[in-house]
């Protein structure tokens, strides 16, 4: 039917959008508990539950669009980014729930895999050895103690949905519970660093902006899914090497040619005379009816 369309795939589960419904495919049964225990306690905007049957979650569509997909450009106005920062500082302020959330491993746990990840990418050549310790280094600032708060766990662009200037509804919290506030704002600025401003309007200033930027400075290896780490060890997203120019935020414009046939040059027009070394030298069986060239050939002597 229209409008049918997959809302965010990966290897643990999948989210399609059949109408004004949105059907969740996972085969932890776990999660999806989570999921709708915590959606009956968060303070923010999330859709209805309408049917559970294992291993499928069904919830009614907000009205609304998304903020735009990890991988592509925003499609919200600086407004509703301002929105969406309200409604995660919301999130974070509420009661803790009891069960630790992705964004809440242990530093320890993260450090490893990040080290394990870093020396993947120097052992495989994905990345130059300088540049994965740089970077490795950078990261370290968001390996700190941090105060838990409630979590979404994969806040990312395409789980929040906006009208206007308005949260109309956030989806997908199976990985939520107790966790860094800030693994939350780098997932959800995520290749969208030129709206953090507008998500800071709206959540506050009392943010490290030191550590977020530490969280962007990692890499991510895999060329899709959700965010699993604050760190984003795997793909290096804007990496902090000595000369290295910080990436463009706006597309360059591409060059399109008007519609038609190439524009060729007018009959008539003369051409540029080529030096007398480049002519072509006659063929000697060959007769002409040019004067004869006392000029210098293409060899240099004279006739």
């Amino acid at each position: 039917m229209d409008g049918d369309k997959v809302a965010v795939a990966h290897s643990e589960r999948a989210t399609l959008r059949v109408g004004d419904v949105f059907l969740k495919v996972d085969a932890g049964q776990a999660r999806i508990d989570v999921e709708v225990e915590v959606m009956s306690l968060v303070p923010v905007p999330t859709p209805e539950v309408l049917w559970r049957k294992p291993p499928v979650l069904a919830i009614a569509a907000p009205r609304g669009t998304t903020l735009g997909r990890l991988r592509g450009p925003s499609t919200g106005s600086a407004a509703a980014w301002t929105a969406a920062g309200a409604a995660i500082r919301k999130l974070h302020d509420a009661p803790l729930p009891p069960q630790p959330g992705r964004a809440g491993r242990s530093i320890v746990a993260l450090a490893a895999e990040l080290d394990d990840e870093c020396e993947l990418l120097v052992t495989n050549g994905f990345l130059p050895a300088d540049l994965v310790t740089h970077n490795r280094q950078v990261a370290e600032a968001a390996l700190r103690p941090w105060t838990p708060a409630f979590t979404h766990g994969d806040l990312q662009i395409a789980h929040v949905l906006v009208d206007g200037g308005e949260v109309t509804g956030i989806i997908d919290w199976s990985e939520a519970g107790q966790g860094n506030a800030l693994h939350n704002l780098a997932a959800f600025t995520l290749r969208h660093e030129e709206h953090l401003d507008d998500v800071i309007v709206g959540y506050g200033t009392d943010i490290d902006l030191d550590v977020h930027g530490a969280t962007h400075g990692g890499c991510r290896r895999s060329p899709g899914g959700s965010p699993s780490s604050p760190i984003h060890p795997h793909r290096c997203l804007r990496p902090r090497h000595p000369g290295h120019h910080a990436r463009r935020t706006r597309p360059r414009p591409r060059r399109t040619r008007p519609p038609g046939p190439r524009a060729r040059p007018a009959l008539g027009r003369s051409r540029p005379r080529l030096p007398a070394r480049l002519l072509p030298v006659p063929h000697p069986d060959r007769t002409t009816t040019a004067a004869p060239d006392t000029g210098p050939t293409a060899t240099g002597r004279r006739r």
